[in-house]
């Protein structure tokens, strides 16, 4: 059996579009190498998560903001669960989200984001990876569109001003005093289109087979994992799999030490409509497409599943 794709986006799209569809199909996971995220960035956002999660919590408490679903600001730990999970997850976090103007048709859906006072550049240095995200996302998903046959332009206008979220992502320390059966981050399938990780290289991420076994996702230093969200594998009737993953906990020292990473949930535009792909749909079987749904409506409905709105 082929393993998850390792790929570099230096190379042509034309000609790794096909083994990352063959590995979204498989596993709905694959590897980026060379994806344009500076070194630099990376460092200084790491540098600046850590300097957040090592402040007083009523500190860090002061930046959440009640009713609004953990979309901006501080999320304290132990209080996402996972859908159908029993406990909640060993992990707190932070999110930015899109900035739009007042008065643009979409603001409605986004807040303003919240940037914390006592750490100097974070503004400056998250908003730069947004960007840098959003960059790299736009090119996977160029790719994904040459895969399944699409313009490979299909996808822009579909995440324009879309509802992307960036999280860093604290698992702490692992104490004595953790509820039977809680682990980092529980067995999850992402709500998005595409997420892009950052900080996956230490052990622990695992993703669940066809076959029903859990394998490691083994991740070069300083790749992104790239894997398929639910509203993707809706748009491509599963055609690319939106596969259920996991952070277990580890072992021996390393369950002493604090664990950090940064996904970015690439998502479409709050108003586009899932519409399943004609071309992912078996001649005969229309009928068993899912039916349409617009991408924010598909989104509250999956954040009152995990308990964020």
């Amino acid at each position: 059996m082929t393993d998850i794709a390792i790929v570099s986006l230096e190379q042509p799209l034309e000609t790794i579009a096909d083994e990352l569809g063959r590995s979204f199909a498989e596993y709905g996971f694959a590897v980026i190498r060379d994806h344009g995220i500076p070194q630099e960035l990376i460092d200084s956002a790491e540098e600046k998560s850590k300097e957040f999660f090592a402040l007083p919590e009523d500190v860090k408490r002061g930046y959440q903001l009640p009713g609004g679903g953990g979309a901006r600001g501080y999320t304290p730990f132990g209080t996402e669960k996972a859908k159908d999970a029993e406990v909640q997850d060993l992990k707190e976090f932070w999110h930015v989200g899109r900035s739009l103007p007042q008065g643009h048709a979409l603001a409605e859906f986004m807040a303003p984001n919240i940037w914390p006072a006592e750490i100097e550049g974070f503004k400056d240095t998250f908003s730069k990876l947004y960007s840098a995200f959003e960059t790299a996302g736009g090119r996977v998903l160029e790719a994904i569109a040459l895969h399944l046959g699409l313009e490979r332009g299909f996808f822009a206008p579909t995440v324009e001003n879309g509802n992307s979220v960036m999280r860093l992502l604290h698992y702490p320390p692992l104490g004595d005093d953790a509820p039977e059966g809680a682990i980092r981050a529980a067995a999850h399938g992402d709500i998005n289109t595409i997420t892009l990780l950052l900080g996956a290289e230490e052990a622990g991420l695992e993703l669940l087979t066809k076959q029903g076994e859990w394998k490691s996702v083994d991740v070069p230093e300083g790749a992104l994992v790239i894997n398929v969200g639910d509203m993707l594998d809706r748009l491509t009737n599963s055609k690319l799999r939106s596969t259920t993953h996991r952070v277990v906990n580890p072992r021996g020292d390393a369950a002493k030490r604090s664990r950090y990473s940064m996904p970015f949930f690439l998502h479409f535009r709050p108003d586009y409509e899932i519409r399943t792909l004609e071309s992912c749909v078996e001649p005969g079987k229309e009928s068993e497409a899912p039916e349409p749904i617009s991408s924010h409506e598909f989104l509250q409905q999956r954040l009152r599943e995990i308990n964020l709105a």
